[in-house]
């Protein structure tokens, strides 16, 4: 009985993963953000002088804008690995312990809110970056 239950019992480790790929992701994806959906919201709200303060604080930022496609390339590279990562993960056990699988289960909803989080960071950097200046 005892080994039987040893191989039911599952790390709670290997949900980590998709976490931390999830919290990667978002990261990534708000990269987008900065590069493209910023500095649109400024010139939009009339503060191009915030913008240009914020350029001289920050000048990684313009060079961050002259790459926007190899910027979104890399977040989309990242978003789809946690999203994979993430469908892989959606019916794996739980422990048999109740306060390890609460910790799991709960550990799965946030990472699929995290990883919400970074697709729609990603679509509105993507908006602002490549469909909004052809309007």
């Amino acid at each position: 009985m005892k080994q039987l239950r040893q191989e039911l019992e599952v790390d709670p480790r290997e949900g980590a993963v998709s976490a931390w790929a999830s919290w990667f992701a978002l990261f990534a994806s708000s990269g987008t953000l900065v590069c493209c959906a910023l500095p649109a919201l400024l010139v939009a709200l009339g503060a191009g002088a915030a913008l240009s303060s914020l350029i001289a604080v920050a000048p990684g930022l313009v060079w961050i804008s002259e790459y926007k496609v190899e910027v979104f390339a890399f977040a989309g590279l990242m978003l789809a690995g946690s999203g994979y990562l993430q469908w892989q993960n959606r019916f794996a056990p739980c422990p048999l312990d109740p306060a390890l699988r609460q910790a799991c289960l709960r550990t799965r909803k946030v990472s699929a809110r995290v990883y919400s989080a970074s697709l729609m960071v990603y679509l509105v950097g993507g908006w602002f970056a490549f469909v909004q200046p052809l309007l």
